[in-house]
């Protein structure tokens, strides 16, 4: 695999911004509801157990780093992953901490 140049001071800065968006386990329970595609608002409030306010706090803030698009559809407000990066980087991450928690169990098992 070949060697990527190092990223400028500038590039990095966005990287970790992007790091200190999805560290937040609600943003990612809701990216993960949206996996399968779009949905509004109440949807996404019962499909994750969290409150109205707080839903929206977070939704707000995947918005702004450009991970979710928003529409609106009457009074109804329907958000959508619209960053495919997102897809990737969740199946690596997971997949990657799978393979950690299976290593562990099985070292226990022993």
């Amino acid at each position: 695999m070949a060697k990527q140049a190092p990223l400028t001071d500038e590039a990095l800065e966005h990287v970790a911004r992007r790091f200190a968006v999805l560290a937040e386990p609600m943003r990612l329970r809701l990216l993960q509801t949206l996996f399968d595609g779009e949905m509004n608002v109440n949807a996404l409030v019962e499909a994750t157990g969290g409150t109205q306010a707080n839903v929206s706090r977070h939704l707000q803030t995947l918005t702004q780093a450009h991970m979710l698009s928003r529409r609106k559809e009457g009074l109804q407000v329907f958000y959508a992953i619209s960053d495919p990066s997102i897809f990737k980087l969740c199946e690596l991450v997971c997949g990657s901490l799978e393979k950690t928690f299976a290593k562990q169990a099985g070292s226990f098992g022993r």
